[in-house]
């Protein structure tokens, strides 16, 4: 008998109804991290055959959108996308389905449980596995709006903590989890970022900056393309670089760089 077939969440996904036993996985997720909220609007990426759309639905009860290279089947009250995530033309396809209708400019969260076909090679499924996950990193950024959430899967390696990284570079918040529906002997690992993290600074970049005003901490208050960036022991009127050493969704701290 295939393993499937004995398993747990196998047999609960057929008795529920939903399309794959991933389902609990995504349920276990939002329990712990609240991720999908009523009312929101949600993106799917690699979502066939429709597990976490299903769940997705429940939770949300707004509008849900999958997006998969293989068809969806239909589900009631989701709207799906046929193309590849990583081409312009798929997510251009993502914005107007959100706009429809006098929706939203961005989703409020995406979420990827996608995963590449296995050939039984660790390190070539892990690095594509990374290169998957990326390419909805990617996605998220361009279809997320400010404080977006994300979710994504992605095969523990050597490379996961680059990934991990790269996804905390994006969020205000971050963490690595494996929800109960995961098999035990499974490498897979689930991303979570929360508060997607504006484009107008960079963690670690550097800027030259005027220092406009003082706060009530005593720091400098200066502005990067419009955005407040607190810069510790400067002076209001001086003209400074920095390097931003911390970003909140609505704030950056910066420090002093000499040369």
């Amino acid at each position: 008998m295939p393993r499937d077939r004995r398993d747990y969440f196998y047999r609960k996904a057929k008795k529920e109804g939903y399309r794959s036993r991933a389902a609990f996985k995504l349920k276990q997720i939002n329990e712990r991290f609240n991720i999908i909220r009523k009312g929101d609007t949600v993106v799917d990426l690699g979502a066939a055959p429709g597990g976490w759309l299903q769940v997705a639905h429940e939770l949300s009860g707004g509008k849900v959108i999958g997006v998969d290279i293989l068809p969806i089947e239909k589900i009631e009250g989701v709207e799906t996308i046929k193309g590849d995530i990583r081409l312009d033309s798929t997510v251009e396809k993502i914005r107007e389905l959100i706009k429809k209708d006098g929706g939203k400019e961005g989703t409020d969260a995406v979420i990827c449980d996608a995963a590449p076909n296995l050939s039984g090679n660790w390190s070539y499924d892990h690095a594509r596995s990374i290169d998957l996950a990326t390419s909805a990193l990617e996605c998220a950024k361009k279809i997320l709006k400010p404080r977006g959430r994300f979710v994504v899967k992605v095969f523990q390696g050597d490379m996961f903590p680059g990934f991990m990284d790269k996804v905390r570079k994006q969020f205000a918040r971050v963490q690595a989890f494996s929800p109960e529906a995961s098999r035990k002997q499974s490498a897979e690992i689930y991303v979570i970022g929360k508060e997607l993290l504006p484009d107008a600074v960079k963690i670690n970049g550097r800027y030259t900056v005027t220092i406009e005003d003082i706060g009530a901490s005593g720091d400098g208050i200066a502005k990067v393309n419009d955005f407040v960036v607190f810069v510790k022991g400067a002076k209001k009127g001086e003209t400074l670089d920095i390097r931003i050493r911390h970003v909140k969704p609505s704030f950056a701290f910066g420090e002093r760089v000499e040369g």
